[in-house]
């Protein structure tokens, strides 16, 4: 049997090795940064879940805000419901008291020449609730636009149902031109008019624009109204064909009854996109709820050569640090001298392609400085150059303008009925230009006799005279205009003239007046 170690022997200890002592670093070395790796990672945790919490409390905060003040706008709201309708019911009665006032008026409709004959004549139509009048009075009034643009909204406050009214009124030619054969004259500037008009009239007297008094069965009638308009696009040509007043009337109807659909922006940028020069898009554009799409809006104006329409879309919603309009104002002139150009190069208009160019750039020229007026960008861009151009191209236009002069051997008829002179007359050098009629063709009138010759003829000059001009030595000098006669008199006597020229057989031709 072995021998068994005595535990109390002392026993020769085992030297650790170098690679025992380099694997236990290693092993300390990545414990520690584990550990580290760890402690950062839940630092970063918790200084994340420190700052979720913080917008967590900002948006809960922000939440009770915006849910007290809209408990507070519903309690306002509330409370004046019974303010609201006691005032509606008094006007209705008053309205009632001046309907039938206006009924038992035989003569109600006044001299229209001033303000106060056009508003009763309005407030007469209004009264009565007879749209299709009214509609007929204001279409035939487009010189009057700015009277009455006055006068409607004070005129349809004495409506029973003002929204109604202006639909009963507009449905002859909105959302369909039901005129017929009678088509002719665009009458949305009426429709948008009086759309505009109502928005005043059906405003709560006790809280303002924010509760408009149309009901909701008026409102149920405006949306299908708008979505047979939107129906009928294809039979305009589709979006891309449709008229700008259309597109405008039916913007201002969604906005006047409050009917815009979330859901239909991508259609509301195309027709907006599509009719970029009306002046009243950028603001239909904002009220339709496209403030966020503006600056892609804008980007697609440029990109399509409408940098002018850009720029008033640009100051309307506040970007213009973001597209400075002067660059903008600078390549639409540049795009409109480009177009001149190759309307200059076209072969198709080589009879007017002048006049085209000019025009184009006159017009370029012309919206530019009006911008620039409006914008007070005069020390950014100075119009002055601009008018120069200007001003060069109406010079050239009212040069191109001007009669040619008539050359003094051109063939003219003298203002009394007088004759001819030849056809053939001066295209020899030598050749005398005469304004009589040559010997060989005799004229005669139908009706009266040749008078005889009583008069001697006049001495023949030198003929080495006859190379340059007509001779000084002959008493009386003829040109085409020269000695006319009276119309409807008769020479006392024919003159007889010396040979010359083609003239060498001594026969003088007697002068015989022709009569027309």
């Amino acid at each position: 049997m072995g021998s068994v170690p005595n535990p109390g022997e002392l026993t020769e200890l085992t030297q650790p090795s170098l690679d025992e002592f380099q694997h236990q670093t290693s092993l300390m070395a990545g414990c520690t940064l584990m550990w580290k790796e760890l402690s950062d990672h839940i630092s970063s945790l918790e200084a994340n879940l420190m700052r979720q919490s913080e917008a967590l409390k900002r948006k809960i905060e922000a939440l009770d805000s915006e849910t007290k003040t809209s408990l507070d706008s519903l309690k306002k709201r509330e409370l004046s419901i019974d303010d609201s309708v006691k005032i509606a019911v008094n006007r209705v009665e008053l309205l009632k008291k001046d309907a039938l006032k206006t009924l038992n008026d035989d003569n109600p409709d006044g001299e229209v020449d001033n303000g106060d004959g056009l508003l009763q004549i309005l407030k007469s139509t209004c009264l009565r609730m007879e749209a299709k009048e009214f509609w007929n009075f204001v279409s035939g009034r487009k010189k009057d636009i700015e009277l009455l643009r006055e006068k409607i909204p004070e005129a349809l406050s004495e409506c029973i149902d003002p929204a109604k009214f202006v639909m009963e009124a507009i449905s002859e030619v909105f959302p369909v031109d039901k005129r017929g054969n009678e088509r002719g004259n665009d009458l949305g500037w009426a429709c948008v008019l009086v759309l505009e008009s109502l928005i005043p009239a059906v405003v709560d007297p006790v809280i303002g624009k924010s509760r408009m008094l149309i009901t909701r069965s008026v409102k149920e009638k405006a949306k299908e109204i708008a979505e047979t308009w939107k129906r009928s696009l294809e039979e305009r040509g589709g979006i891309d064909n449709v008229k700008t007043p259309d597109v405008h009337t039916f913007f201002q109807h969604l906005i006047t009854f409050g009917i815009v659909n979330e859901e239909e922006l991508d259609l509301y940028r195309k027709l907006v996109i599509g009719s970029a020069w009306r002046k009243q898009m950028p603001k239909l554009a904002v009220s339709l709820g496209l403030g966020d799409k503006m600056p892609d809006m804008i980007e697609e104006l440029i990109s399509k050569g409408q940098q002018l329409d850009a720029v008033h879309f640009t100051y309307e919603v506040g970007l213009v640090d973001r597209f400075p309009p002067v660059p903008l104002l600078k390549a639409f002139l540049k795009d409109a001298k480009k177009a001149a150009s190759s309307i200059l190069e076209d072969p198709n208009n080589a009879g007017r392609a002048a006049q085209l160019a000019a025009r184009k750039e006159q017009s370029a020229l012309r919206a530019v400085m009006k911008c620039i007026e409006e914008y007070k960008l005069e020390a950014e861009l100075p119009p002055e150059n601009l008018k120069k151009r200007l001003e060069q191209l109406e010079k050239t236009k009212t040069e191109k303008r001007k009669p040619a002069a008539v050359p003094a051997n051109k063939r003219t008829r003298a203002s009394n009925g007088g004759p001819m002179p030849p056809a053939k007359a001066g295209r020899s050098t030598n050749a005398y230009v005469s304004s009589f009629a040559a010997p060989p063709s005799i004229v005669r009138s139908p009706s009266h006799p040749q008078y005889p010759a009583a008069v001697p003829a006049y001495p023949s000059p030198p003929p080495a005279m006859y190379g340059t001009q007509t001779p000084p030595t002959c008493p009386y000098m003829y040109s085409p205009e020269a000695a006319p006669q009276l119309a409807g008199s008769y020479p006392g006597a024919p003159m007889n003239y010396p040979a010359y020229g083609g003239y060498g057989n001594g026969i003088a031709p007697a002068y015989q007046q022709a009569y027309y």
